[in-house]
This record gives C-alpha cells, structure tokens and sequence, in this order.
C-alpha cells in the first residue's frame, strides 16, 4: 500500500517505523532536512522535504496515485489545508491529526464537510484512556472490545496476592469466564499455557466481561474502592478533555498549572473545579496542597522527566493511583519503569488508531479489521476481526484448526452473546473474534491459521 506521511515529528516517526515494517511503501515530506534524513536512515523509507500545503510538493510526492495521505505536523490548519489538496488531487483516503480545543466539538461536522476520511485528537484519546483507567481502579490499563462489553485489563501480581504461584489451568474452575492473553515478565512478554505458573511482579493482561472481571478482582484480593478525588499536575489540552469526562464520574477536582494566563483560563472555563497556579514539580508544594489526600495523582505536564519524578513522589506519599504522560518511552525503557502504575502516551494511542485503519483497508474486504490494541509495551497485539461469509475457519471448532504459534482465541461475540471459547466451540459467519498475538500483520481471520 503506497501511503504519504507529512510531519516527522513524535507520531510521524512513529508511523513511518511501524507501517514501513508492515511492508507498506512509505514517503514523507518534512519541512526539516536534518530531521527528514534522520527517520529515512532509521526506516526503509523515502522522503521528500518540503510544504505538505504546497501544492507542487504534494504533486511531486505523488500524493495523488497514494492509498492513504496522513498529515501529523504540528499545526491542525496545515494538517487540514494539506489532507483536503491530498483528496482533491486524488488520494484514496486521507487522515488528519487536529488537536485544538476548537475543533474538538465539530470534528465529525468538519470531516464530513471537508472530505477528510478520519480526523483525529491524541489529547482527548489521552484524556478518554485516563477516564477508562480510573473507572477500574485495580487495572493498570484498560483496552475495550464490543462497545465495552469485553475488556483487557494489565494488573500486577504482587507477592501477598492469592494469584502469586498459581496455574493459569486454574483460573476458569476459580474465577470463571476470564482468560489471561499474556503475561509480563522483567522484560519479556509471552502468551501463556494451561501449565504456566504466575509469579509476583507479573503483569497480567486479562479479558473478560466488566461482570467476570469484577469477580476477578474480589477473590484474587485486588478489590480496591472508586476513586473519588482526583490532583491533576499540568494544564494543557489533555487536563481540558479529562476535566469534563471525570467531572461526569462526580469526582472532586483540583488543577495545578504553572503559568498565570494558563490557570486563568481553565478557572474560566470549569468554575466549580479548584484551579491553583503553582510549580506541580516542587515537592514542598505538592505537600502543601496536601497531595496525600487524593486519590489519584495525574502528571500531565509537557515534560516527561517530570511527570515522571511527580508520580514517584505521589507514590511515595500513598496515593491509591498514580497515571504519568509519557511520549518519549524510550525512557521507559531506560529507567525500567521505576514501579510507575499506569502510563499514558498520546502518540502511540493515534498510531495505533492509524495502523488499525490501514489494516482494515489492507485486508480487501475479505474481513474487517475492526479494533486493534497493542498491549505489553507495544510488544503484544490484540485485535478484533470479523469472520466473513466465505472464510475457511467457518462451521469449523477451534481445536480441529491448526493455529498459528503465540496466538490466542479470547473471545466470541454473536450478537448480543459474548462466547468464552473452548476447543468445542465453531465460528460462524458474522462473528466478531478478539485475538491476542506476539505476531504482527493479522489482517484476516485466516490468519491465525499455521
């Protein structure tokens, strides 16, 4: 698929690593030579520098002839400007990254209008990603299948937790209707068997319904209670979205932005949440406004070394959860997570967007890719496929198909009916199938056939 990136910055680079390893053909125009010929050098690529609203450079690079034009500059105008000569020059489809508060409340208005086929907001994906971790208290992330029905949530096993030092064969005869997709362990992932034996320190990624999920955290010990109170450090686009989803979840509010005109606006926009101006970095500070009280500290700083020593420092005053924006995970990497909880990354949630959408348009129609999640440090893919009429996995049961390795069967859903599957179970045409893979590139449900 010939597809035509402009912007090389965090998601462009991003983008330009994971579809170009996806066999896609891949140029990207870039203003910034040095940064241009940087990615190019990483990334089996070409690249053209130049104005993505130029339109010579847009005939130059062929934009025309390409499957899918992605704009990800910095300025929502550009990225809008460019996606629209994109499609009129004749790209197939086009994506733009918009991210100003503005458009946030007429994005579906403007894209039907302009023609863009998918606009997208990594803030407010952000700010839903951190209202998703805080509705369930005891995950450290949450992905969401089927309209929510089916969830997958990352929990870690501590040593005093009754799942230290079981079987994975002896969650469904105690718990029930719950599934582990992989497991975290030091700095590997793997898909677990009926015999693998669960350590403290692991990260589980467990699916199931909000129901079974519930009864997991009950008997396993990792109940905890609803968040009601939230310290959000940092103001900027990301605090605007998460104010009015967790305003909704009725929680107490309070805002620690550092620039004046900064504090100023959020006090004007959401009058009943507490906004203080004030360095959220500075320790003494953070104490004074009494940080041990709350029961989730939020860093959203646009600094991650920040956001970072903040969530370290809420921890080490007992807060109950602690989430942390970072884009740069190589950081992550570098320090080891350093017993951080949840961890968000704009960029990576878009990619991911992104991605899914080519996947889909890769697959031909023969079957859809509907929702795609990269679970484990981007290291583990789950994704939902639909089972077509024509498919060679249909009326067959799951233990009579020979699957391809690392690769899992989480559930089913049949219309209304959500299916935990065993050997016995059968594919029907229609079905929705989520699917836990250490493989990339599953674009059709054959796929997971060796």
């Amino acid at each position: 698929m010939n597809i035509v990136i402009a912007g090389g910055g965090k998601v462009g680079d991003t983008l330009c690593n994971e579809l170009s390893l996806e066999k896609n053909d891949i140029l990207l125009i870039e203003k910034n030579q040095k940064r241009l010929e940087s990615i190019i050098n990483k990334n089996d690529i070409t690249g053209l520098v130049g104005s993505a609203t130029s339109f010579e450079t847009q005939v130059e690079a062929d934009v025309g002839t390409c499957d899918i034009f992605i704009a990800v500059t910095p300025q929502d105008e550009v990225n809008i400007i460019s996606a629209i000569i994109a499609k009129k020059l004749g790209a197939k489809h086009t994506i733009a990254r918009v991210r100003s508060l503005e458009y946030a409340n007429h994005m579906d208005f403007m894209r039907e209008g302009l023609g863009i086929t998918m606009m997208i907001n990594p803030e407010m994906e952000a700010a839903k990603d951190i209202a998703r971790v805080i509705r369930f208290p005891e995950a450290l992330s949450v992905e969401q299948f089927a309209n929510g029905r089916v969830n997958i949530v990352e929990i870690e096993v501590q040593q005093s937790n009754r799942l230290a030092h079981s079987y994975i064969k002896d969650f469904r005869n105690n718990i029930g209707n719950v599934l582990v997709c992989a497991i975290q362990r030091d700095n590997g992932v793997f898909i677990p068997d009926g015999y693998t034996q669960i350590l403290p320190r692991d990260h589980l990624f467990v699916t199931g319904s909000t129901k079974d999920l519930a009864k997991l955290y009950r008997q396993s010990g990792l109940k905890k209670e609803k968040l009601r109170s939230a310290l959000i450090i940092g103001g900027g686009r990301v605090t605007h979205y998460v104010i009015d989803m967790l305003a909704e979840m009725h929680m107490e509010l309070k805002v620690i932005e550092l620039t004046l005109d900064a504090a100023k606006e959020l006090s004007e926009r959401f009058p009943r949440v507490v906004i203080i101006e004030g360095d959220g970095s500075d320790q003494e500070f953070l104490k004074e406004e009494r940080i041990e009280l709350y029961d989730t500290v939020i860093s959203l700083t646009g600094m991650d070394e920040e956001n970072i020593l903040i969530s370290l420092f809420a921890l080490n005053q007992g807060a109950k959860k602690v989430i942390t924006k970072v884009n740069r995970t190589d950081l992550l990497k570098l320090m080891g997570h350093v017993g951080l909880q949840s961890i968000i990354t704009p960029k990576r949630l878009i990619a991911n967007e992104i991605i899914r959408f080519v996947r889909s348009l890769n697959s031909n129609d023969k079957s859809q890719v509907e929702a795609l999640f990269r679970i484990a440090d981007n290291q583990v893919e789950t994704i939902q496929l639909k089972v077509p009429n024509d498919s060679k996995v249909v009326n067959r049961t799951l233990e009579s198909m020979k699957l391809k390795q690392n690769i899992l069967i989480a559930y089913i859903i049949r219309g209304k009916k959500l299916i935990f599957p065993t050997g016995r179970d059968v594919l029907k045409p229609g079905d929705h199938v989520i699917i836990t893979s250490i493989e990339r590139k599953l674009d059709r449900i054959e796929d997971i056939l060796a």
